[in-house]
């Protein structure tokens, strides 16, 4: 019985599409800092990409970028907006926003605004003002934003949407999700992800923005009314000193974000989000994410450190024929030889030239930043709050 169950949820893995390289796409990488890394290294694996253009506002970053990825030919620039002003000659297909979390809706939009269509890196912003902007601006110029959520593409993540919309849960009411880390303040990559005028937000936004999607996602991204939210910075403001590049550094003073949060969220449909995340705690796992409807629930096993898919074998608790029953759905694998991030950058190129819609579309993470934001706007004020959302 419980393998009929299963029969419901097969995966079917779409072939390879066929790629023209009589044609080089033309990408531009704002920000040249770690997660830029991981970009240069998927457009290189393109055969039909080229590199030509890197913005960073750091003093000669971007050259010591293109001499260690061996960007033959690719164009330098300070601001973004130089790059951009010289569209003219670089005739950009797509562009990477790598920045820190303030500046990418001021890049994302300029991009736009130059007729360029974006992969903006996670999250989507700091604030829901950014964000609508940002889908304003999308709108206005009718080029596509796609937001960096490698998980969609991992075939777990698209079970547990596929086991929602099967029906097989019922209606959905309550769910619990979340993770994090034990000792995880990314501290490794700098100062930027822990600083309040670069991140603006810390553990809520860098880690917390993909689990909200993963239970979001697989929901159809209901609308958020409200939120009561919760944030602390106990172990980012203690006086510890980390090891960075293999020096001593001491880093609380700079701390001015979150180490962790939590908050209680209403959802259109009468569902309930109960949602916590940690960069640092005392704990292995702040709790497994639940997915509870009328008939059925989703048991999700959290991972030590939240990587973008699941940490075991799922498991549906149901009842066959009057009797408690649970289901076990096994880890799934991945396409071989092909990850996450790869997907993620080919999806984006396939959608900028062909016109298609965006894999990660704003108007889903646009909800996503509604509840980030709001989270730190009603811990700031000490109250539930409102969530308002203006037309795009």
């Amino acid at each position: 019985m419980a393998d009929s169950i299963l029969d419901r949820f097969d995966q079917n893995m779409a072939e390879d599409k066929k790629i023209d390289t009589t044609r080089k796409i033309r990408v531009g990488i704002i920000g040249t800092g770690w997660i830029a890394e991981a970009h240069i290294r998927s457009y290189q694996k393109q055969p039909d990409v080229e590199v030509v253009a890197l913005s960073d506002l750091v003093p000669g970053k971007a050259e010591i970028f293109k001499e260690k990825f061996g960007v033959e030919g690719a164009k330098c620039y300070g601001a973004h907006t130089e790059m951009l002003a010289d569209q003219a000659n670089l005739k950009l297909d797509a562009v990477s926003v790598c920045t820190y979390n303030r500046t990418h809706a001021v890049c994302t939009i300029d991009s736009l605004k130059a007729g360029i269509p974006v992969l903006l890196e996670k999250p989507m912003c700091v604030t829901l003002d950014e964000a609508v902007a940002i889908c304003k601006a999308e709108k206005e110029t009718g080029k596509i934003v796609s937001v960096g959520f490698q998980p969609r593409f991992d075939v777990n993540m698209q079970m547990i949407k596929k086991i929602v919309d099967s029906g097989e849960l019922g209606q959905i009411y309550y769910i619990q999700t979340g993770g994090g880390r034990r000792h995880g303040i990314p501290t490794p990559y700098g100062t930027s992800f822990i600083e309040d005028k670069t991140a603006g937000l810390g553990a809520l936004a860098d880690i917390g923005c993909y689990s909200l999607d993963m239970v979001l996602n697989a929901i159809g991204y209901p609308k958020p009314l409200t939120v009561s939210g919760y944030k602390s910075d106990f172990f980012g403001k203690m006086p510890i000193t980390y090891t960075r590049n293999g020096h001593p550094a001491e880093y609380a003073d700079l701390f001015g974000v979150d180490d962790f949060a939590a908050g209680f969220i209403r959802l259109e449909g009468g569902i309930i989000l109960d949602f916590r995340i940690a960069w640092d705690m005392h704990l292995d796992t702040p709790g497994d994410t639940i997915i509870m409807g009328t008939k059925g629930s989703l048991r999700i096993p959290s991972t030590d450190c939240w990587n973008g898919s699941v940490g075991g074998a799922m498991k549906i608790y149901h009842d066959i024929c009057g009797k408690p029953t649970e289901t076990i759905v096994p880890i799934l694998q991945n396409k071989p030889n092909t990850s996450l991030f790869d997907i993620k950058i080919r999806s984006f190129l396939d959608a900028a030239m062909n016109n298609g819609a965006a894999p990660v579309p704003t108007s889903q993470i646009l909800y996503n930043q509604a509840i980030l934001s709001g989270i730190a706007t009603s811990w700031e004020k000490g109250e539930e709050i409102k969530i308002e959302i203006p037309e795009i």
